[in-house]
């Protein structure tokens, strides 16, 4: 899913989380002084949070969004949190699908005994949430097709689904959509069974069946609150939302639904090798979560949430660009005095690749692949590396490191000023001129994270490249909603975005690229080759095998060779922890993460006391 880079630093551990802390605020409060008090034996996480769009699956398309909504919802499938690779397992499914023969039907037992949080929606029980059945699967996949949600998700179920392709076009009438129209790919066969039928078989479904959009939704509460759901999650999950003040502070508590109903999840048992050895098995076996209560400021100044960490008001960090040469040895060691504390520093690769995209559509840079190569050559890699402290590198390609078809091979447009002078005369604007006016070419970026300094100084560096070949660029800053917005209406010329995978395989990215899933889909750049369209869809069924990992090949050098991209980078995450936080473990995909996190508390406050009267590290 789509995220700006860096939101920073402050996720570095995206791979993880809740960033934790208490942060200074705007009016000059900690968030210490802001919160409620905690009861007595409560254990509260402070965390750092981007603004969200809201709590509706169906519509959050980033990770800021789907990371809140994991808090509050779940699906029938989650990652198993320890092991590596990745695996699949039951959340609110009682075991792995039954898979038919021709890999066509999925069929699901829903887990007896669950139930949705307490909630004025359902009127029927005078407020009292009710039992989870097969049917609210069928009724939140028909969500993600129907049009008038605006759902950010259906490439995950575009032409999959028997009949949901047809209830998404019906779904187009000015008459309310009409959630009783049967959809033969999507049924309740008996109360616990959801029963999933596909057109062609599809390999990934059980790596979607993880994901936000597919979590089970209560039609009551949709119903109930009308465009307002957005504002009321009503879900199973381990948390509720106990209150939203936008733009400035979230708070989580748990959901007391699980211990009416007897309901127990427990940290696993198993994990990775090494898992034990870093003490991360020794709280195997016990009931989930363990932190009571969650808050989250929208906070955007990293200084800020640097200091505070060093304090010991937060638990985990991000390294910032400007801090990394005081944590980090020429070694990409940890910096001894820090260790001394106790902190922790944790590092991975992670699945991710940002980039510059073209909008396709734009009359300018979408029907000139001369001139997208101008640019291509005109980014200086080893400047723009060294820009973010040699924790990047430079991508080649749509694929990071990490997933099956990457290849580490040189690029056909490495940075080379000559060359992109050349192609950008062959383009049609000699020195960056536009013949016709004498003007120089002035293309404009579109960004989100409008306050972040570092992403102001990193197109600042990038508008520094293309002026060296004479063309100009002009940022347009937005808030994160905003310019999530721009890229769904097709209204930006050139943006600046990256991808984080949504399961392990390199499909994820290359849709990126896929005609039918342009804007509002992900595919943003309305990158449009009929031959690559044709290997995707050849791909898309095949199960993994030494074939279908040559033609991620195909596919992506296509995309290499067409430019709809200036591959920008791989990031390289590193983040840190204070020792007294217990569970955690890097993770691609963290949402619902959090209630396996734990903090050692007598450990936190001697901790505390400790770091309080110390100078500080900058």
């Amino acid at each position: 899913m789509p995220e700006s880079f860096p939101i920073a630093w402050a996720r570095a551990l995206l791979l993880g989380t809740l960033l934790a802390g208490l942060v200074r605020l705007a009016s000059g409060r900690s968030a210490a002084e802001s919160a409620a008090p905690e009861s007595e034996g409560e254990v509260t996480f402070y965390g750092v949070a981007e603004r969200i769009r809201g709590f509706d699956p169906v519509m959050a398309g980033d990770v800021a969004s789907a990371l809140a909504i994991s808090r509050i919802y779940e699906g029938l499938l989650q990652y198993a949190y320890l092991k590596r690779p990745y695996e699949a397992e039951p959340c609110l499914a009682a075991a792995l699908p039954e898979i038919s023969p021709d890999g066509l039907i999925y069929t699901f037992q829903v887990r007896r005994g669950i139930y949705f949080q307490d909630d004025q929606c359902f009127t029927a029980t005078h407020g009292q949430g009710r039992e989870l059945t097969a049917a609210d699967f069928v009724y939140a996949l028909k969500r993600v097709a129907d049009l008038k949600t605006g759902s950010t998700g259906f490439w995950a179920f575009n032409d999959r689904i028997v009949g949901l392709d047809e209830f998404r076009a019906a779904s187009a009438s000015e008459q309310p959509t009409d959630y009783d129209r049967p959809v033969e790919g999507l049924s309740a066969p008996e109360r616990f069974t959801f029963r999933i039928q596909l057109k062609r078989p599809y390999p990934q479904l059980i790596w979607i069946m993880t994901m936000h959009y597919t979590f089970a939704v209560p039609r009551e509460a949709v119903e109930f609150y009308g465009a307002d759901f957005v504002n009321h999650p009503v879900g199973t999950g381990p948390y509720l939302l106990k209150s939203w003040k936008k733009n400035y502070r979230l708070e989580y508590g748990r959901n007391p639904k699980w211990a009416q109903t007897g309901r127990v999840e427990r940290y696993p048992a198993e994990g990775a090798p090494g898992d034990e050895a870093q003490g991360l098995l020794q709280d195997a076996g016990a009931p989930v979560p363990f932190i009571d209560r969650v808050m989250q400021y929208v906070v955007s100044d990293s200084s800020t949430i640097w200091f505070m960490f060093l304090k010991g008001q937060f638990e985990m960090s991000g390294i910032s660009r400007d801090n990394w040469k005081a944590v980090v040895s020429a070694e990409k060691n940890l910096n001894r005095d820090l260790a001394a504390k106790g902190i922790r520093m944790y590092s991975a690769p992670v699945m991710e690749t940002f980039y510059v995209g073209f909008n396709m559509d734009d009359p300018v840079v979408g029907t000139n692949k001369l001139l997208r190569q101008a640019l291509t050559c005109a980014f200086n890699s080893e400047t723009y590396v060294g820009f973010y402290n040699h924790r990047i590198i430079r991508a080649k390609g749509p694929l990071p490191p990490t997933i099956a078809g990457f290849e580490d091979q040189s690029t056909p447009y490495p940075f080379d000023l000559a060359r992109a002078r050349s192609l950008l005369a062959e383009a049609g604007y000699p020195e960056g001129k536009d013949p016709r006016t004498g003007r120089r070419l002035k293309l404009t970026i579109d960004l989100g994270n409008a306050n972040d300094p570092e992403v102001r100084a990193a197109v600042e560096l990038f508008a520094d490249f293309m002026g060296k070949i004479g063309v100009r660029i002009a940022p347009v800053y937005n808030n994160w909603p905003a310019f999530l917005e721009r890229l769904e209406r097709r209204q930006a010329q050139l943006f600046r975005l990256g991808w984080v995978a949504d399961y392990p395989d390199a499909e994820n990215f290359l849709q990126l690229f896929y005609g039918a899933n342009s804007s509002p889909g992900p595919n943003h750049s309305n990158y449009h080759n009929k031959e690559f369209d044709r290997l995707y869809e050849q791909v898309r069924v095949m199960t993994d095998s030494p074939e279908r990992t040559e033609l991620y090949r195909q596919m992506a050098a296509l995309v290499v060779e067409d430019c709809p991209w200036i591959f920008e980078q791989h990031p390289l995450a590193y983040g840190l922890t204070h020792a007294w936080l217990r569970n955690y473990k890097p993770h691609d995909f963290p949402y619902g993460m959090g209630k396996y996190y734990a903090i050692d508390e007598p450990a936190r406050r001697s901790g505390r006391q400790r770091l309080a009267g110390e100078k500080l590290v900058r």
